[in-house]
């Protein structure tokens, strides 16, 4: 996984399974609901929505589109 921005100092949501970023749908700046959705994660053939945990704005996005990612990988971190 590359370094991060920025430490990180807000909440993360992070990658419930290993997959590929297909779509990030948040931007540094959005504010977003917790349930919202904020990457759609590609595995097994399957589109799955990563939706946050946690309401707040997006401080960082930590993975761009097209990139595989591990289990537990940080994918955005909201303040």
């Amino acid at each position: 996984p590359k370094p991060a921005a920025a430490p990180i100092t807000g909440n993360v949501v992070a990658s419930p399974m290993p997959g590929r970023i297909l779509q990030v749908l948040v931007a540094p700046g959005d504010t977003v609901a917790k349930g919202q959705d904020v990457v759609i994660l590609e595995a097994m053939k399957m589109e799955n929505s990563i939706m946050s945990d946690y309401a707040g704005t997006v401080k960082q996005v930590l993975v761009a589109e097209g990139e595989t990612v591990a289990v537990d990988t940080p994918l955005v971190e909201i303040a």
